[in-house]
């Protein structure tokens, strides 16, 4: 039985669907037939004016491993369920497609297409769960942790989540994802030596309680970590025992070794008063230099509400709320078929529903950011991939929701915003640095995209508009009857 610590086939986490798919499409023969598969998500977390692109790094590195051992087929065949073709297929399989992706870190919107697989059928539908699972899960904490930043307003916020995380891997991932969305660093080891992470941690309330007294406690911690002491007060009571055997302990152990006390942390309480009372301490004993840490299930709401009540708090240290993204746990990012290669052309395809959030944009499309001459980003435009954009004129452009209206976009320019990624099964792009993809955020969000998107509550919408052309494909494909629907239906 395969544990944690054995060697796992990353390649099996996917839904037994895919594989049932799969192997019905290779019995009909449709193993080289081609499909266009868009990944988009439908609503920003918590609300939110946008959302942060994260997990393509790991994506990538999932392609590339992507395999089928004798041991895996094994345990497929032992469901008697796959044709024995098919699972010869499998231990001869190698990702053929080609794949297309917004950069990491882009901000990102609902319903715009964040990456596009155009790859055997085969091929694209093997890859569904883990490409999904890889870019919900860092997606999320990346755009969670980046409220908890900006609610800190200048202030270091550190991941302290990995306890809380929903498995080991939810740890390591989410500081990463922590880091790209503005986090300095992060308690987890793992992610430290994985991705260069900075790390750090002090003690824990049983450091101090297994020692006889407070005070032998931090004495014991100063003599230790003299160039970096931190420590925790209010294991007992933080302004009658834990600030002034802090102070005592800058006193009497750190000053006589040149070095100074480097700051204390709060875990628990009223941490505006509590920060408020053990600065006034501080600073009396001439310790203004000495920094308050807070941690206790922290989130940019409470964060929000400490900087109202002006707490004097330097540096935050979140947990379960960031890691796990607690208020909204789950992205919702989809893949969904938007094409299919008939006699060497692409036919556009398109799911409808009863829910209107739920009928999707079809065909292969390519995705712009429209800035105005200020350098803002003021929509995003879809088209018809292969469309030709005259700048020098104005650009129509149909919004979906008023779509009667006559508009264009004057004086604008277009960047695109996905690249390619993999192309015949081969990566052709450099993956970009950690440090960069953190940075890259940072410049998004202070030079493009507007801090009416950025509010908390009440977030201007970011427009996600259409070509004329791509409006009119969707529209002729929910009434012409080539979803699968009559006219009269597609009507109603």
């Amino acid at each position: 039985m395969k544990t944690q610590f054995n060697e796992r086939n990353i390649s099996m986490v996917m839904d037994m669907y895919e594989l049932t798919m799969s192997n019905g499409y290779f019995n009909r023969e449709y193993q080289d037939t081609s499909g266009a598969f868009d990944v988009f998500y439908r609503s920003n977390p918590d609300n939110a004016g946008y959302a942060i692109f994260a997990g393509l790094e790991q994506v990538v590195e999932y392609i590339q491993n992507l395999h089928f051992s004798e041991e895996d087929v094994a345990y497929l065949r032992s469901k008697n369920l796959f044709t024995e073709e098919f699972l010869d297929y499998l231990l001869h399989f190698k990702f053929r497609g080609d794949i297309y992706a917004m950069p990491e870190g882009t901000i990102m919107y609902p319903n715009e297409p964040v990456m596009t697989v155009v790859a055997p059928l085969i091929d694209a539908q093997l890859i569904e769960t883990t490409v999904l699972l890889e870019i919900n899960h860092q997606s999320l904490i990346a755009t969670k942790t980046n409220r908890i930043v900006q609610a800190a307003s200048g202030k270091p916020v550190s991941d302290f989540g990995a306890r809380r995380a929903h498995n080991v891997d939810a740890a390591v991932y989410g500081a990463r994802a922590a880091y790209i969305g503005g986090a300095v660093g992060t308690a987890t080891v793992l992610a430290g030596q994985m991705f260069g992470i900075p790390i750090s941690g002090t003690m824990a309330h049983s450091w101090v309680m297994c020692f006889d007294n407070e005070f032998e406690a931090f004495k014991a911690y100063a003599e230790s970590y003299p160039d970096a002491t931190v420590l925790l007060v209010d294991t007992y009571d933080v302004l009658k025992s834990g600030v002034p055997n802090a102070i005592r302990t800058a006193k009497e152990v750190l000053e006589p070794m040149g070095k100074r006390l480097k700051g204390i942390r709060l875990d628990s309480g009223d941490l505006a008063y509590l920060s408020k009372e053990a600065r006034k301490m501080l600073d009396a004993a001439g310790l203004s230099d000495c920094i308050i840490v807070a941690s206790n299930s922290l989130d940019e709401y409470t964060i929000t509400s400490l900087n109202r009540q002006e707490a004097k708090i330097d540096s935050y240290g979140v947990g379960e709320k960031l890691i796990t993204s607690s208020t909204t746990p789950v992205f919702g990012a989809v893949y969904k078929l938007v094409a299919i290669n008939k006699d060497g052309d692409f036919v556009p395809k398109i799911k409808i529903s009863e829910t209107l959030e739920k009928i999707t944009n079809p065909g292969i499309k390519e995705i712009y950011r429209v800035y105005d001459k200020a350098g803002k980003a003021v929509a995003d435009y879809l088209t018809i991939k292969g469309e030709v954009l005259d700048t020098n004129r104005p650009v129509r452009y149909v919004d979906p929701v008023k779509y009667w209206k006559d508009r264009s976009f004057v004086d604008c320019s277009f960047k695109p915003l996905q690249q390619q990624i993999f192309k015949d099964g081969e990566l052709v792009y450099e993956l970009p640095a950690l440090e960069d993809i953190k940075k890259y955020v940072r410049n998004q969000l202070d030079s493009e995209i507007w801090k009416e998107e950025q509010r908390f509550e009440n977030c201007h919408p970011h427009y996600l508009d259409m070509s004329p052309a791509m409006f009119e494909l969707k529209m002729s494909l929910l009434h012409d009857g080539s979803c699968g629907l009559q006219p009269s239906q597609a009507d109603s």
